[in-house]
């Protein structure tokens, strides 16, 4: 992808840089994610709500930043194959009308998938780390964004997701697990390499402020999934008409 500025999208089709907040759900509660490390997620604490309640976490990360988009990962569904919990993303589309939904429940099968587009909640993420084949993703393609999952140097799910960017629909994150939470930055370099034309390439994980953010946009990525920076407060609203 060589797209320039102008050319970018806010997550839902409009021109701009997005900044995607993030929920990651466990039992219910919004949690705090550090490097992939999923089993040990606490309940969140942020001074952005009282308690980790989703739909109170969701309006104190809207508020300090007006995002279009919200990128939710149900844990549970990823980790347990539970099933999207439907109750608490309804509550999240209440709670912030006209926001846009990116979902991750660790679909891996058409069945599933139908069923939560039928409830209209917003458009599934396909985790790479969940696929076994490339067939879910062929199938879908622009109703649901793809996360090309990393930990480390591991590549997670099928080589061919990660390297041929023929099966990848429009919108494409490339989600670096083990930099989630961290404070390391962004990994540029893996970024610039999953660029392709007709993709917008959006980095999840180790965005630390407003000038890791610049640098993305000046590298061509679309946008960033942001949780920490919102939280720590190192991320704020006042930054964001710098980026549009």
């Amino acid at each position: 992808m060589t797209a320039t500025n102008a050319s970018l999208n806010d997550g839902n089709g409009r021109p701009g840089f997005a900044v995607i907040p993030v929920l990651d759900l466990r039992g219910g509660r919004v949690v705090r994610a550090r490097r992939g490390e999923r089993s040990s997620y606490a309940p969140i604490e942020t001074p952005l709500a009282k308690g980790s309640e989703p739909t109170a976490v969701a309006r104190g990360l809207l508020d300090v930043w007006p995002a279009r988009t919200l990128y939710v990962a149900d844990l549970d569904a990823i980790m347990d194959g539970a099933g999207p919990n439907l109750a608490a993303l309804e509550a999240i589309a209440r709670a912030c009308p006209g926001i846009g939904l990116w979902v991750d429940a660790g679909f891996c099968e058409s069945a599933g998938v139908a069923g939560f587009l039928a409830a209209g909640l917003g458009r599934p993420v396909i985790g790479s780390e969940s696929q076994t084949d490339t067939r879910l993703v062929a199938d879908l393609g622009a109703r649901a964004v793809l996360s090309l999952d990393t930990r480390g140097a591991e590549r997670l799910g099928p080589a061919a997701l990660h390297d041929d960017p023929s099966l990848w629909p429009p919108d494409v994150i490339a989600m670096t697990l083990a930099r989630v939470g961290a404070g390391a930055g962004p990994d540029l370099d893996a970024l610039q390499a999953l660029r392709a034309p007709g993709r917008r390439v959006y980095a999840a994980g180790g965005v630390r402020g407003p000038d890791d953010l610049r640098a993305l946009r000046a590298a061509g990525i679309a946008g960033a999934l942001v949780a920490s920076a919102l939280h720590d407060g190192t991320l704020r609203r006042a930054e964001a008409g710098d980026l549009a």
